[in-house]
């Protein structure tokens, strides 16, 4: 069975949570165990991180950037990599973002998180809140992720 991260930034209005648990769903429809982390709530452990198989990515677009917590995320697993690589680098790993209008943070969201592994599915994006349409598409993109790591 793979287990799979769903790590994302959520607060105010649940967008972003709301993507993130469809896309668990849609991992566990798979067969997969999955563990969902708010980095609004808690800083993700990268030793607690190396052990997944596979990992998805949320966040809402803050000012055209990814969510505070997972720049700390992200730098926290920069310098974890100089040290040692070993279960940081080549997971397969998904996107999904919310924003409020524009998002333009698709870009920055894509080029930041390029080195983590090998990319699954496309990027999936909500103008607010989620409709059926975006919530089916992270469903899918939760099976997709799942999928990969067999």
């Amino acid at each position: 069975m793979a287990s799979i991260l769903v790590l994302y930034h959520s607060q105010e209005h649940g967008n972003t949570e709301a993507m993130a648990r469809h896309v668990a769903d849609g991992a566990r429809a798979a067969g997969a165990e999955v563990t969902l982390v708010n980095t609004n709530i808690t800083r993700m452990d990268i030793d607690r991180y190396r052990a997944f198989d596979a990992v998805a990515f949320g966040t809402p677009d803050y000012y055209s950037y990814i969510a505070g917590g997972l720049k700390v995320f992200l730098d926290d697993w920069h310098i974890a990599k100089q040290k040692n690589p070993k279960g940081l680098d080549g997971k397969p790993y998904a996107l999904f973002y919310s924003h409020g209008g524009g998002g333009a943070v698709r870009g920055v969201f894509e080029k930041l998180f390029a080195s983590m592994g090998s990319k699954v599915g496309e990027t999936v994006e909500s103008a607010g809140r989620p409709g059926k349409t975006v919530l089916t598409a992270c469903r899918q993109l939760g099976e997709q992720l799942a999928t990969a790591t067999t």
